[in-house]
């Protein structure tokens, strides 16, 4: 059987909270834990009852939605969360993927939509309302340009080169140190280090950066 679903519903007008959360709790796997009518308390109910997902409005008193976000990341919380807006405008829309937000939709969607989203970014996933597909495709192709006229490798050192080329080849630490005659601990350095120049992060993020960009370490 499917798990429940637990939600906060973060908005400062009382009327459409309270009718989102009636109409999100007609659906058997998905329970409203909390509600909160501003930023500072939404940080708060969020910290205490540790939802799944997070229902958060950008305009809020107290704390805008990216404030609270930014503050929940600071104390490590692990609840998703989708923003639910008026605003069709592409530049929120940016800073909200920017910064770790997983859905973005519309006030105005419609409730399936809302109760689909609130599933996908429990599961993981990105969702935003089909209103917005521009901006995904706009989003998309700066990515993709971006990465293509700078992946970032021509920052780093020779020895930052050979160490992330002999990492794409799956070699250890210990392997890598013994190739460039250098401690194991210099080499635990250097990694931090081009991890910091090409701002990754997670255990497998230098990985994948040096298995994507082998031909360009040749």
């Amino acid at each position: 059987m499917p798990q429940e679903i637990r939600i906060v519903i973060a908005d400062d007008h009382p009327v459409f909270r309270q009718g989102l959360a009636l109409m999100i709790g007609t659906n058997p796997l998905l329970q409203v834990v909390g509600e909160a009518q501003n930023g500072a308390e939404a940080v708060s109910v969020i910290c205490h009852v540790k939802p799944d997902v997070v229902v958060l409005d950008i305009d809020m008193p107290e704390k805008n939605g990216f404030s609270v976000v930014r503050e929940l990341q600071a104390r490590e919380v692990q609840s998703k969360v989708m923003f639910l807006t008026m605003h069709r405008d592409e530049a929120l829309f940016n800073g909200a993927f920017d910064l770790g937000v997983q859905g973005y939709l519309l006030k105005d969607s419609a409730l399936a939509d809302i109760i689909n989203g609130i599933k996908a970014v429990a599961a993981g996933e990105n969702f935003i309302s089909p209103a917005l597909s521009t901006f995904l495709i706009n989003r998309i192709k700066r990515t993709a340009a971006s990465g293509e006229s700078r992946s970032g490798v021509q920052d780093l050192t020779e020895t930052q080169r050979r160490i992330l080329l002999m990492i794409a080849e799956d070699k250890s630490t210990r392997e890598i140190a013994d190739t460039l005659c250098i401690s194991p601990r210099t080499v635990d350095n250097h990694r931090a280090n081009i991890c910091q120049k090409l701002n990754l992060r997670g255990a497998n993020a230098l990985l994948k950066f040096a298995l994507a960009n082998k031909n360009k370490l040749v």
